[in-house]
C-alpha cells in the first residue's frame, strides 16, 4: 500500500546466547538463513553490490545487478546445467512468492526514495483520478502527495488507469469488439512435458507454464494479427488471469477492419467432429477436448450430474445454423 513501510521483511536470528540479530532481506545471506533446505551451503545470494559482467570485455561495469535480473538468472532452465532449485516443489513456490516479494520492495524502495525525481503529476492523470472517484474512497488531497507511485509501476493506481483510458480508447474510435477469445493453459502441452524434471508434473512448475504460455499466447496473437485469419486487424488487447488451480488463461478482444456478420460465424466457429480420414491431429484434439461429458444418465459420477441430469443441459439439440439471442 502506498504509504506502508516497504524495508520489514527482515529476519531474526537467535545466537547460542539467546541474543538476537536482525537480518535485511537484503543482506547476502539472507536467502540462505531463510531456506537452510535450498542453499544448505550456506552460500552468499543476492545483494545490492553485485556488479553486471560484460560478456564482451570480460570486465564488470559500475551499473548493479537487479533483484528481478538476478532471481530471473537463478531458476532459469539451461542446457546440460542441472538447476536444483527448480526440484523443491512447494518450497520452491514459497520461494518464488518471497524473492518476488523481494523484487517488489526492491521497486518501491527504490520510488520511495526518489520521490523528488518523481513529482511531476500532470493534470490531466490529476482530473482523471478525481472523476473516476465513484466509491468516494480517494482523498484529492493525496494525489501527488508525499508517495506516489508513477505509472511506470506495474501494478499501480496510475498503471492501471492507463490501461483502462488505452481500452475505452479503442472503444469510442471503433465501438465494441468484433471477437472475444478466451485462451488456456494447457498442463499437457508438449513443450511443457518435455521440460518437467523426473517425477514432476505441471504443477509444481508454475515458471515452466508461464513462460510456455506467453509463447504460446503470442503465436495466437502473430495468427490473428500478422497472419489475418479473421481479416484485418484494427487493434486488440487482452488481460491474463490465473485459474484457481493455478494454470493463466488470456481474455483476448480483437477489433476487425470488416466486421463479422451474423451469418458468417458458422464459418469460424463449428461443433462438429472432424473426418479423422482427411485430419487425423484435429480429430484427436476435438475428441479429447471438446466433448462435454459423459455425463447424466450415461455417468452418474460425473462433477456436472445432479438428480441424474447434466446441470449444464448436455446434450444439447442437434442444428444446422448458429442461432444468437438478443446478448449476442
Amino acid at each position: 500500500m502506498v504509504g506502508d513501510p516497504v524495508d520489514k521483511r527482515s529476519i531474526k536470528i537467535t545466537w547460542r546466547d539467546n541474543t538476537v540479530s536482525t537480518i535485511s532481506d537484503l543482506h547476502r545471506s539472507y536467502d540462505a538463513l531463510q531456506y537452510p533446505l535450498i542453499f544448505w551451503q550456506g552460500q552468499d545470494e543476492y545483494h545490492l553490490n553485485i556488479k553486471q559482467y560484460d560478456l564482451n570485455t570480460g570486465d564488470y561495469r559500475n551499473n548493479k545487478v537487479s533483484s528481478m535480473n538476478y532471481y530471473a538468472h537463478r531458476i532459469m532452465v539451461r542446457q546440460y546445467q542441472d538447476n536444483y532449485i527448480l526440484r523443491y516443489r512447494q518450497l520452491f513456490h514459497q520461494y518464488i512468492v518471497d524473492v518476488y516479494a523481494k523484487v517488489e520492495s526492491e521497486r518501491l524502495r527504490f520510488l520511495r526514495f526518489n520521490q523528488a525525481k518523481l513529482r511531476s503529476e500532470e493534470y490531466i492523470h490529476l482530473r482523471d483520478a478525481v472523476a473516476g472517484n465513484i466509491d468516494g474512497n480517494l482523498n484529492p488531497n493525496d494525489i501527488g502527495n508525499a508517495f506516489i507511485l508513477p505509472s511506470s509501476y506495474i501494478g499501480g493506481p496510475r498503471n492501471m488507469q492507463e490501461y483502462i483510458q488505452d481500452a475505452m480508447t479503442y472503444v469510442r474510435h471503433y465501438g465494441r469488439p468484433d471477437l472475444f477469445i478466451t485462451f488456456t493453459c494447457n498442463p499437457n502441452w508438449e513443450e511443457i512435458q518435455i521440460l518437467l524434471l523426473p517425477g514432476q508434473q505441471a504443477i509444481h512448475r508454475h515458471d515452466l507454464t508461464a513462460r510456455v504460455f506467453k509463447q504460446k499466447l503470442k503465436s495466437l496473437i502473430d495468427f490473428i494479427v500478422k497472419y489475418e485469419i479473421f481479416g484485418i486487424t484494427r487493434c486488440w488487447l487482452y488481460t491474463i488471469e490465473r485459474q484457481k488451480r493455478g494454470l493463466p488463461h488470456a481474455h483476448i478482444l480483437v477489433w476487425l477492419k470488416d466486421r463479422i456478420r451474423p451469418e458468417e460465424i458458422d464459418q469460424i466457429i463449428s461443433a462438429e467432429i472432424p473426418d479423422p480420414l482427411i485430419d487425423q491431429e484435429l480429430f484427436d484434439i476435438v475428441t479429447k477436448h471438446m466433448i462435454h461429458g459423459p455425463c447424466g444418465a450415461f455417468n452418474m459420477t460425473s462433477p456436472c450430474t445432479e438428480n441424474g441430469k447434466c446441470k449444464k443441459n448436455f446434450p444439447k439439440p442437434h442444428t444446422n445454423d448458429t442461432i444468437t439471442d438478443i446478448d449476442g
